[in-house]
């Protein structure tokens, strides 16, 4: 009785070259590549985008989509289709060879790499100043920053002013020199005895700044 049945596999199918869009539609485009009126073949090719584009109703209102559902057609069709895209932009199979750009990796190894990109170039801008004092200036703010980021990437260990600044020496080949009285913090970069905690000063009467005005005011216990 089930002799004479004859069951067609997928594997036994022709490879279906973009298979989100199932075989029914590259049925149809196969159809389409097959009909000899230019005016009916068009036709049928503008259908056929309209139900790739239902099949994918995102962004169905924009033109780039419907720009990129007739270059999936095209695609399915091996590029030998004789139909027009609105436009009359043509897809190519060159456009599906288009690689990216080979992404640079440096080649040397930098002791100094953990901290990142940014000093790097932010250390290369400062050895390009002129200004001695600005030079200066914006070393302690590198330094800084060098300091925040290695304490972000290793909270475990210990970091002093001195290494920072023996890096940073390193980094710009002698040419960034941080002042020894130097405090490397990323809040101020000021150096020790510019280092002011509004906080702790209050004005007085005569404008002056008075520190610990409330010292001995009696303190409230909750």
């Amino acid at each position: 009785m089930f002799e004479d049945i004859q069951f067609t596999y997928n594997t036994q199918e022709e490879e279906l070259i973009m298979p989100e869009y199932g075989r029914n539609v590259q049925n149809l485009v196969k159809y389409c590549k097959s009909i000899p009126d230019p005016q009916y073949r068009q036709a049928v090719a503008e259908g056929i985008v309209e139900i790739m584009q239902i099949m994918t109703p995102y962004n169905k209102n924009v033109e780039e989509h419907r720009k990129k559902m007739w270059h999936h057609l095209f695609r399915i069709a091996n590029y030998e289709i004789e139909v027009v895209p609105p436009g009359g932009y043509m897809p190519t199979p060159d456009a599906d060879k288009v690689k990216p750009e080979p992404i640079e990796y440096p080649s040397s190894l930098d002791r100094n790499r953990h901290y990142g990109a940014y000093v790097s170039a932010m250390v290369k801008k400062a050895m390009e100043l002129e200004d001695p004092a600005k030079k200066e200036a914006f070393a302690v703010v590198i330094g800084s920053y060098m300091k925040l980021a290695f304490k972000n990437w290793n909270k475990e260990h210990y970091v002093s002013d001195e290494l920072i600044k023996e890096d940073l020496l390193h980094m710009s080949k002698g040419t960034l020199v941080i002042p020894n009285e130097a405090v490397l913090d990323i809040n101020t970069g000021f150096t020790r005895h510019q280092r002011i905690k509004p906080s702790n000063f209050q004005k007085n009467k005569g404008g002056k700044f008075n520190k610990n005005r409330n010292k001995n005011k009696p303190r409230r216990i909750y």
